[in-house]
């Protein structure tokens, strides 16, 4: 899949997500198998571009190529700014926000609230795209709600103004995360246009995958909540892609080894009391998802008890790390005694 020269190898990407996508995620995701991992929602406006938190999510060094930034405002010109000072500051790919159904996003005319005024969205996408001379891509949702399903014609307006690539998340802003991901209106928006199509929404295995793309006939995916406490999953959609196999879930030890590398990325990243902080939700995630591991023919159950007390209990990095270490320990004796 090529966006604009950048070759997204393999064709699957991390869906930006506020507070998730953090630079100590995507580097994670990019490194178990993600062809593309796109920034935290940044915001268009330069009076907090310096604060700490856009400082933080402007912080691109190390991350493998190609480095995608998603920018998010209502305004052309400050977006075409934006687009301009990110690229200054490492991007080698700006996506345009016009997906995120959040109140505090849309109440400001951001995100999928744009949908509403196609032109708009033109003055945007030819502003944004004009201003950089490194790809744009768009992401949108397929309409306003379901009285209002414009993705065909938002999608025909960002080709014809310069857009590089679309994502589509298939419901409307109105959905939310609720339901079915409609995949048909996906295939519209994918047969409409000429331009790359990632198609985001309900992918959370690698026969999913494989049957989204088949029903779309899109070129990518993007993966998003079902990436939280499952960074592997990209391997795993990956591999099943190109050979037809599943394989293997990763047994305790490795997922135990991920996973104490995030938080120590994360301590090093936000410095340790804040990565404390923020590492909670992620053991969170992976306590979540890890019900089930299988390790050979054995499987191995985590105790997301145990887990969930490490979330608790943990003041320090040094307690948050023993506390996961003796989970994962837990667990793999859990088993052999099985």
């Amino acid at each position: 899949m090529l966006i604009g020269s950048h070759s997204i190898d393999p064709p699957l990407g991390l869906a930006p997500m506020a507070g998730v996508t953090d630079k100590p995620f995507r580097q994670l995701c990019k490194r178990l198998g993600a062809g593309i991992a796109t920034s935290e929602m940044t915001t268009s406006d330069p009076r907090l571009w310096a604060t700490r938190k856009s400082v933080r999510r402007m912080d691109h060094l190390g991350e493998p190529d190609p480095i995608s930034v998603q920018i998010a405002g209502y305004d052309p010109a400050m977006l075409a700014d934006a687009a301009r000072y990110n690229v200054d500051h490492g991007a080698q790919l700006i996506d345009i926000n016009m997906g995120c159904p959040a109140k505090k996003v849309c109440n400001v005319y951001a995100g999928s609230a744009l949908l509403q005024d196609e032109a708009l969205v033109a003055r945007i996408c030819e502003a944004t795209a004009r201003a950089v001379a490194v790809p744009v891509m768009l992401k949108i949702r397929t309409g306003w709600n379901r009285e209002n399903k414009n993705g065909v014609r938002i999608a025909r307006i960002a080709e014809s103004a310069g857009i590089a690539a679309l994502a589509v998340h298939g419901r409307t802003r109105a959905d939310l995360y609720q339901g079915d991901a409609e995949y048909e209106t996906i295939a519209a928006i994918k047969s409409a246009v000429s331009i790359p199509v990632f198609a985001n929404g309900d992918i959370d295995s690698p026969h999913k995958a494989r049957d989204v793309l088949t029903r779309t006939r899109c070129d990518g995916l993007l993966i998003g909540r079902a990436a939280q406490g499952r960074p592997w999953i990209f391997r795993e959609i990956a591999h099943f892609l190109a050979t037809g196999e599943t394989l293997p879930a990763p047994s305790a030890r490795e997922i135990c080894t991920i996973l104490v590398e995030h938080l120590e990325n994360l301590y090093a990243f936000y410095g340790e009391r804040q990565g404390v902080r923020i590492a909670r939700k992620h053991i969170g995630w992976y306590a979540k998802g890890l019900e089930r591991i299988g390790a050979g023919d054995a499987t191995e159950r985590i105790p997301e008890h145990v887990l969930r007390a490490t979330i608790n209990r943990a003041e320090s990095a040094d307690e948050q790390l023993r506390l996961t270490r003796e989970a994962f320990r837990e667990t793999a004796a859990l088993a052999q005694a099985a």
